[in-house]
C-alpha cells in the first residue's frame, strides 16, 4: 500500500524562499502564499527600493489574512492597523530619521506584536529587529521583473 502523497506545501520555518515575479498580481500571490506560514508575533522586514512592489506583496498577505480593508503604504502615517486571521501593523519609516524617532513613537511595541508586524525600511532601525525577524527583499530586475526574495518562515514554493 502506497502512502498518497500530500499535495500542500509543507509549512515550514527557517526556509528561503526566491521566485521571479512577472507582475503585480505575482507580486501578490506570492505574499498570499508566504502569509501561509506565518504565525503571532512575526516581524517581517520588506526591503526593496522605491516601486519594486513592497506595499503590493503587502496586500498579498493581507488578503491571505482575511483583511478587507483597502491596503496602502502608511508613509505619511507611518503605521496602519488591520485586523483579519491575524492583526497586522504595516509600518513605513521611510520618513523616519532612525531609532530614536522610531522608539520616542512607541515604535519597539510593534517588534513584539500580537499579530505580524511589516516594516517597509526597516534598515532605519537595523539593530532594533528581533533575531526571529523574516528578512523578504523585492529587487527590480533590468526586464522590469521582480527578484522576491524571503529568507525565514515562508513556505518552499514556485508561481507555477
Amino acid at each position: 500500500m502506497g502512502m498518497k502523497k500530500d499535495i500542500a506545501p509543507a509549512i515550514t520555518r527557517n526556509k528561503r524562499m526566491q521566485i521571479i515575479s512577472k507582475n503585480e498580481e505575482d507580486t501578490r500571490k506570492a505574499g498570499r502564499v508566504f502569509s501561509g506560514s506565518l504565525i503571532k508575533g512575526d516581524v517581517i522586514s520588506l526591503r526593496g527600493s522605491l516601486g519594486a512592489g513592497k506595499t503590493v506583496f503587502a496586500k498579498g498577505i493581507a488578503e491571505a489574512l482575511n483583511i478587507e480593508e483597502a491596503i496602502v503604504s502608511p508613509t505619511f502615517t507611518i503605521v496602519q492597523e488591520y485586523d483579519g486571521r491575524l492583526k497586522m501593523y504595516h509600518l513605513d519609516l521611510y520618513r523616519l530619521s532612525g531609532e530614536d524617532e522610531f522608539e520616542s513613537m512607541g515604535g519597539e511595541d510593534f517588534l513584539y506584536p500580537d499579530g505580524v508586524t511589516l516594516i517597509e525600511w526597516s534598515e532605519k532601525i537595523e539593530s532594533m529587529l528581533p533575531d526571529s525577524t523574516i528578512y523578504v527583499e523585492i529587487t527590480i530586475l533590468e526586464n522590469g521583473d521582480r527578484l522576491i526574495k524571503a529568507e525565514g518562515g515562508c513556505h518552499e514554493y514556485s508561481l507555477a
